[in-house]
């Protein structure tokens, strides 16, 4: 049964058309994901599906008696509101609901006999709605939500938390609603893997239908059952499936656009070539056909989706030493960050940062830095080493400037390579068209923001990139080229993101931190990470547990024919293996690097068999890079003793 059904929606702002003839329809407890480039009006569509804004053309039908909620990218709080507060107000028809299943059951004690039957189905009724809204222990399932969240303030003003704190309220906010319609816009921004993970359990147990805005493709795959793209300044296409089936449904269709609009070009060649043969030989073709040539040469063709062109200035040869840590520490009153933590960066190499909010990953990086002293330890900058830093607050951004002055800084050139380019044009093609150049930096959007201040920061010719939540806010279509730039840099980098898809396809190693100052360093991607840290708390949970005392008639064990290796001691055979496995895995991750860059390629990406057959070479290589590292792994549990 259809739940919401938008049909004609349009949306300008001053001569800019956003969207127009939009018409789609979203059914009881479907999982909708809404994809678009920054700028395509995702936001706003969700703002005026909720009723917080209005279209300028359109019509909105919604299912009578349907609770809708929504959860904006930034979200609004009443003056004085405390998180118990707005956790209650959540809350309401709850509280409703159970009031009118006790009335109803005070009043089934003296009903008389032939009410009994009417009143039994109505109470029904009320106890399944209640279990539908989240049961009957509404102030524990709250704490609990909050407690999960890291909020642990419960009559704390909401005026006194950070952005991510107030984020985390409101998501547990939305969630206690129990809504038929939720509508998440970029719900993931400020948490962190491990808090996404468990939100991505939680929405999937909800009984209502979703409508999710998120640039985390894994939260997408694991959620939603279908995409709708918006199309910058038309309507929707819709596809059916998770986010990779769309992926690959998309590819297959613009293939097919494309070989459609080859046909029509050298049809319309053949006929202009007629045209200009002049009234001589038009006249023995009909008039309608000319009418119909005129019309087919005046409609818009296919072109592919133009991206930005995000590109990295040349930059000094690292040397051999990057970025050394040794023994640091920090730690701010009796909160220990740091605990004499050990890091080195090498070149070449794409380090993850990961763990909750709050532990230390951005002071360490300002440590790395230099714009935090550290309480103790060493320090170690290359002399080759030049940084470019990514700051998550944006603060680099002056928001009154234009954004042709934001990325001038005094220059009307550009040097990229061995071109010399105008910055206008350079704009151009990361979609900042000239009017749009002129507009103060205030104007754009989030994701408009980062893409220029990441922009700005890869023309410093910086070897280095420290990259500080980099991802957040940017269309899917910006992480893929992001993530390409990442993997063809021939420097090094430190990156601080929530996105585990985005770990998965850049990062050679995590760094992953984890409270009371410690910090542990896992090589590979994200998934091996997690992979790794499974088994490493498997075992210790393993040797923690109390083993059984001996029966006192047992005998004790025969001794073993051959003694075990000693701990720490490698067979001359798995030493050698050790050895070379180093250079094993580079080999495969430099194939694997390759075939992520094929896919990539828009040359590649737009050959529909092509794309397949890359994408199962790398799924193997992915598949035989996970293995050795695991191998590895193993081996240096055996060397070490583990």
């Amino acid at each position: 049964m259809t739940l919401l059904r938008a049909a004609n929606v349009q949306l300008s702002f001053g001569s800019r058309t956003v969207f127009q003839g939009l018409t789609f329809t979203i059914a009881e407890g479907e999982r909708v994901g809404l994809v678009g480039v920054n700028g395509s009006g995702k936001s706003s569509l969700m703002k005026i599906l909720a009723g917080a804004a209005r279209a300028d053309v359109g019509e909105l039908q919604l299912r009578r008696g349907a609770r809708v909620t929504y959860l904006p990218q930034e979200p609004e709080f009443p003056e004085g509101a405390t998180v118990a507060s707005e956790l209650s107000v959540s809350q309401g028809p709850l509280k409703e609901t159970l009031a009118a299943h006790a009335e109803l059951a005070k009043r089934m004690e003296s009903a008389p006999a032939e009410e009994q039957e009417k009143l039994m189905a109505q109470f029904s009724a009320l106890s399944d709605r209640i279990e539908q809204m989240g049961g009957w222990d509404t102030e524990h399932h709250a704490k609990t939500l909050l407690d999960r969240l890291g909020v642990k303030d419960w009559d704390r003003p909401v005026a006194q938390l950070s952005g991510g704190l107030r984020k985390r309220v409101a998501i547990a906010r939305a969630l206690l609603t129990r809504p038929d319609l939720l509508l998440l816009d970029e719900p993931t921004n400020h948490l962190d893997a491990d808090t996404v993970d468990w939100l991505e359990e939680e929405l999937d147990k909800l009984p209502g239908a979703l409508l999710l805005v998120t640039h985390d493709r894994y939260f997408l795959d694991g959620l939603v059952d279908r995409i709708v793209e918006i199309q910058p300044g038309e309507g929707v296409t819709s596809y059916p499936g998770n986010y990779q089936a769309y992926v690959e449904q998309k590819l297959v269709a613009q293939e097919n656009a494309a070989l459609a609009q080859h046909k029509r070009e050298r049809w319309i060649a053949q006929e202009v070539a007629w045209l200009r043969k002049g009234p001589e030989a038009r006249r023995t073709k009909s008039k309608s056909r000319i009418e119909r040539a005129q019309k087919l040469m005046a409609e818009k063709g296919f072109e592919r989706p133009k991206v930005a062109d995000l590109r990295v200035a040349a930059a000094p040869r690292l040397g051999h030493t990057v970025i050394e840590a040794e023994g640091v520490k920090k730690s701010f009153g009796d909160r220990k960050v740091l605990d004499g933590v050990d890091f080195r960066l090498q070149r070449g190499e794409r380090v993850g940062l990961v763990g909750p909010n709050g532990v230390g990953k951005t002071t360490f990086l300002r440590v790395l830095l230099g714009e935090v002293a550290p309480d103790g330890g060493k320090l170690v900058i290359g002399k080759n080493t030049k940084v470019a830093y990514y700051d998550q607050s944006r603060a680099q951004l002056d928001v009154e400037a234009t954004v042709y002055e934001s990325a001038s800084q005094g220059e009307d050139w550009v040097e990229l390579g061995d071109q010399k380019i105008a910055l206008r044009d350079y704009l151009d093609d990361l979609l900042f068209p000239v009017p749009m150049q002129r507009m103060k930096v205030k104007a754009l959007s989030g994701g408009e923001r980062n893409r220029l201040l990441l922009a700005r920061l890869f023309l410093e010719g910086a070897n280095v990139l420290v990259l500080d939540e980099p991802t957040n806010d940017l269309d899917i279509v910006t992480l893929n080229i992001l993530e390409r730039l990442l993997l063809d840099f021939g420097g090094s980098t430190l990156l601080v993101t929530h996105d585990r898809y985005f770990l998965d396809k850049v990062a050679t190693s995590i760094l992953t931190f984890e409270g009371e100052g410690r910090v542990t360093r896992y090589e590979g991607n994200y998934a091996m990470y997690r992979r790794l840290k499974e088994q490493s708390d498997e075992k210790a949970a393993s040797a923690a547990a109390p083993k059984p005392a001996p029966k006192p008639e047992e005998a004790p064990a025969a001794a073993p024919a051959k003694a075990a290796r000693k701990p720490g001691k490698l067979s001359y055979k798995d030493q050698r293996e050790l050895d070379g496995m180093e250079a094993t895995i580079e080999v495969a991750e430099s194939r694997k690097a390759g075939l992520e860059a094929q896919l990539a390629d828009p040359a590649v990406y737009s050959n529909g068999p092509k794309v397949a057959e890359v994408q199962k070479e790398l799924d193997a290589t992915a598949a035989e890079v996970d293995r050795l590292y695991a191998r590895w792994q193993e081996l240096q549990d055996l060397s070490s003793g583990a």
